[in-house]
């Protein structure tokens, strides 16, 4: 017993040495005494003396010995110490009842009567039914109504199945003998009926996950059960012996009883489901169903014909109970796929759904925002990950209400936010403003604000997709231009330093950044990656400052050694613009900015697609740029000449898609307009390019 179960939980570990060892012994007692029992019921040897001993005197110790062991368990340890208390006066009251049938009733004329013995044998039933609800609670502290449902089918159809088979035969059986006799005739195969539909019925409901304490525990109880049906045919048929295998399997049940009781029981928080109790609830339903129909036919126990049908009311019970929770799992997993976990808002596919709606409903004028944090990343990395989450949680509520009922708040994820604004009195705008200051948080030590980026539907976006893609583009237009970022810090030093050495350029490269600006937004790119055009656009000559006035200025041809300067100064500009972080992708450009689409340009002689689209778009641009602006070795072409000679250039100098675009954004006015609304005015931008390249002026 006790030997088997070293390996159980810490409270039976903590038992002493000296009742651990006392255990062991009476474990070793009673299974030696359960042997000789078997052996004696099999072979017979000993002859008529030893039976008394073997049948009456063994068997009473080794029913004590299961009770004195169940008992031990009840006060070694206090874990799950009442089930087992109970348990073990339950199996007492059957050895007692047992005693007492050996001392005063065993060979008297009483002996086929109602006894005290019976009141004894009949009180393990309640003590079993006790133990069992104790030992379910005490394992499953929270067992959901389902699995209760669960349990209850299995039981009543077992119940049902078992009474519909059995009972017929025992109220025949007891047939003329008294009333109080034919109850107790009755009582022991009811009980018997109810302790096997209750360990269906508790298996059912814990998911038959099956443990081996509750291995032995049901077995001992289901070979109790077998013993009694057993003892009733041989009885009826006058065929039962006393010390025979029946009552081995009564010891044996005992002992299963006994032996469970020092088994590891593991606490778990709640039942777990599996295929096994889908299959044993379908079983029982269908038993019920198919007693139902059997009793067209042939009468079956009015009592079992009454468990089938509480069986098929509990099934449809629990039908009912699995729509419910149905229903309400699909609703909670709805909300959950629409809502940001963090800070309780719609995250972007709940946007997307009311954007459509806003879309495809009737015409109503909204306004789209979209918000990123500024400063949150540092905040984090001071701070810890908790305490940006807490952060992003505050700041979520205040943005809800900021936005109160007149639109809704979203988080897109990470520190992204957006609101969805019903403008009905052309109030969005303050809204807007109120829901970015939501979003801003200062102390010591930090300081986190917002960029934004709005778009009126339907008039500026007609889709999902657009709407959130032109909101994008402001934003990171006016987050990537927002004083005092890394990346604009640096391009306002390098800009401040040419400035100086050619004052007149500032109108020229700012027209270049817009105009390069609107070719990358007809073409399609990213918002990140028009940022980077235009500031490739502004800084694309930098490296001219390390070429010679007397080179750039020279009104006459260029000799081979002044070419070579000229030719340098794409690397000089990817150089310079390397050394800051920030603007590493902005160098890339810089340094493909003059190379022709087919190979003829410098530094490297790219070829098509081999050159970065955005130094395409930079060289298309400053090229027409330069025609169409005054200069002093050359007058200033008109729009549509200066487009017609970027057309003869397509396939040699320009890309055919860049030069396509240029012509579309110049036809649309998109070089004399703020194309990005919501970014910066053109003073904050501050864009400039150079004049025309030495070496696009000589040719």
């Amino acid at each position: 017993m006790y030997d088997r179960m070293r390996s159980g939980s810490s409270e039976l570990d903590a038992v002493s040495p000296r009742a651990r060892t006392g255990v062991r012994w009476l474990a070793r007692v009673l299974g030696a005494a359960l042997a000789v029992h078997a052996l004696h019921a099999l072979t017979g040897a000993g002859g008529a003396g030893v039976d008394k001993v073997v049948s009456s005197w063994l068997y009473d110790g080794v029913l004590f010995g299961a009770a004195l062991a169940c008992g031990a368990r009840a006060v070694l340890v206090p874990d799950r110490r009442l089930p087992w208390g109970v348990l073990a006066s339950g199996l007492a009251a059957w050895a007692a009842g047992d005693l007492y049938w050996s001392l005063a009733v065993e060979g008297t004329p009483a002996e086929n009567g109602v006894t005290v013995a019976d009141a004894g044998w009949l009180a393990f039933y309640p003590a079993c039914y006790l133990a069992l609800g104790g030992l379910v609670r005490a394992r499953v502290p929270r067992l959901p109504r389902s699995a209760w449902l669960d349990g209850l089918i299995a039981a009543t159809a077992a119940a049902s199945l078992g009474a519909a088979l059995f009972l017929p035969a025992l109220i025949d059986a007891s047939a003329g003998a008294p009333t109080g006799t034919l109850i107790v005739n009755l009582a022991y195969p009811v009980g018997d009926l109810m302790l096997l539909a209750m360990v269906i019925g508790v298996f059912t409901a814990t998911g038959w996950h099956i443990d081996r304490m509750w291995l032995l525990f049901g077995g001992g109880l289901v070979a109790s059960a077998v013993a009694d049906a057993l003892y009733v045919d041989r009885l009826a048929r006058d065929l039962y012996v006393s010390g025979g295998l029946i009552d081995t399997l009564w010891l044996a049940a005992t002992l299963l009883m006994a032996s469970a009781a020092w088994q590891r029981a593991p606490r778990v928080r709640e039942a777990r489901r599996s295929v096994w109790t889908l299959a044993v609830t379908v079983v029982a339903g269908l038993v019920a169903i198919g007693l139902s129909a059997y009793d067209h036919f042939v009468r079956i126990e009015s009592s079992a014909m009454a468990l089938a049908t509480g069986t098929l009311v509990l099934a449809m019970a629990r039908m009912l109970l699995a729509f419910r929770d149905n229903e309400s799992m699909l609703s909670r997993s709805r909300t959950e796929a629409l809502t940001d976990s963090l800070t309780g808002l719609g995250n972007r596919r709940r946007l997307l759904l009311d954007l459509g709606d806003a879309l495809d409903g009737p015409r109503q004028q909204a306004m789209l925002v979209a918000y990123d944090l500024d400063g949150f990343k540092s905040y984090n990395d001071a701070f810890g990950h908790p305490a940006g989450d807490a952060l992003l949680a505050r700041l979520g509520g205040k943005l809800r209400d900021a936005v109160g009922g007149a639109g809704s708040a979203y988080r897109m994820g990470g520190d992204e936010f957006c609101v969805l604004i019903r403008d009905r009195s052309g109030a969005a705008e303050p809204i807007a403003a109120r829901a970015r200051a939501a979003l801003a948080e200062h102390g010591r030590g930090f300081d986190v604000t917002a960029s934004f980026g709005a778009v009126r539907i339907p008039d500026e976006a007609a889709t999902t997709a657009g709407a959130l893609q032109i909101a994008d583009q402001r934003l990171y237009r006016q987050k990537s231009a927002r004083a005092g970022s890394p990346r604009t810090q640096t391009r306002d030093v390098l800009m401040r330093v040419l400035r100086e050495r050619e004052p007149d350029l500032h109108d020229h490269l700012r027209s270049v950044a817009r105009l390069a600006s609107a070719v990358a937004l007809r073409l399609g790119v990213s918002p990140e990656a028009v940022d980077e055009v235009a500031r490739g656009a502004e800084l694309h000559d930098v490296g001219k400052m390390a070429i010679p006035d007397a080179i750039l200025d020279k009104p006459s041809s260029l000799d081979e050694n002044e070419w070579g300067f000229i030719r340098r100064h794409t690397l000089i500009g990817e150089a310079i613009l390397s050394a800051a972080p920030a603007l590493v992708p902005v160098a890339r450009l810089v340094r493909s900015s003059h190379e022709r689409y087919d190979g003829n340009g410098y530094p490297d002689g790219l070829t098509g697609e081999a050159i970065p689209l955005g130094s395409r778009i930079i060289f298309a641009c400053d090229a027409y740029d330069a025609m169409v602006s005054e200069r002093s070795y050359a007058a200033a072409m008109s729009a549509e000449a200066a487009l017609e000679q970027i057309r003869l250039g397509r396939g040699t100098q320009f890309d055919p898609a860049v030069v396509a675009a240029l012509c579309d954004a110049v036809h649309a006015g998109d070089a004399g307009v703020d194309l990005l609304p919501g970014g910066p005015s053109g003073d904050e931008l501050d864009a400039w390019s150079p004049v025309l390249p030495a070496d696009q002026r000589q040719s």
